[in-house]
């Protein structure tokens, strides 16, 4: 029998596969981690997202769009954005070996990582859904060993598409084996949580773990025991 508490929450019992980010969903918010590493390179979060911006434009794109897919590496992009806080801000700093100065002394989020091992536990499947780098799949992998916890991983780097790309999704929902509208995304940029809806998933704009599960929990159909 549905509870009536249950009953009232849109999507009730309709989530086959749940599809989560990386970076401020599995770790920290990435705002905290921004303001770290600046931190620790000498320059202000403002400072860095400008010249990320700077670097994104020239490629035609977000900060973000120029490793994602990628369309240069990493070695490359470090050094324009480097060169562009010089130029831009006067800012002189070393961003070579950009991934492990970026993931020194990161931390992850185990309140959600135990949430979403239970809930694979139980049969339910889950991803990794998460725009990113190549040079960043080892340092994630250290972070959150995926073993036991994620039945498939889709990163814009190996596929060659980005959230909130509809192409992305349609490509989750196939690897899931289930229709998009039982995929629900777990991501902390509405933008991304926006295309997923666009393309007939549910989703959910990640704040915290305990805001996340209260929303998905309704929402997940777990395999009846022995199924």
């Amino acid at each position: 029998m549905t509870s009536a508490s249950t009953a009232t929450v849109p999507g009730a019992g309709t989530v086959s596969a749940v599809w989560t980010d990386f970076g401020g969903v599995l770790t920290p918010p990435v705002a905290d981690d921004t303001a770290v590493f600046c931190a620790r390179q000498g320059m202000t979060p403002e400072q860095f997202q400008g010249a990320m911006r700077i670097v994104g434009e020239r490629y035609g794109t977000d900060p973000m769009g120029p490793l994602d897919t990628p369309l240069v590496t990493e070695d490359v992009w470090a050094a324009e954005v480097q060169a562009a806080l010089a130029e831009e801000y006067g800012v002189r700093t070393d961003l070579s070996g950009f991934a492990d100065r970026w993931f020194g002394g990161r931390s992850g989020n185990p309140a959600w990582e135990r949430w979403l091992r239970a809930v694979h536990g139980s049969g339910v499947f889950v991803g990794l859904l998460s725009n990113m780098p190549p040079a960043w799949d080892t340092h994630w992998r250290r972070m959150v060993p995926p073993e036991g916890l994620f039945d498939d991983l889709v990163m814009s780097f190996q596929v060659g598409s980005r959230k909130p790309d509809p192409e992305i999704f349609a490509l989750a929902a196939e690897r899931a084996g289930v229709d998009p509208a039982r995929c629900v995304l777990v991501d902390d940029l509405e933008k991304n949580c926006a295309g997923a809806r666009a393309a007939g998933w549910q989703a959910v704009h990640f704040t915290d773990a305990e805001q996340a599960i209260r929303r998905l929990e309704p929402r997940l159909l777990r395999p009846a025991p022995g199924a």
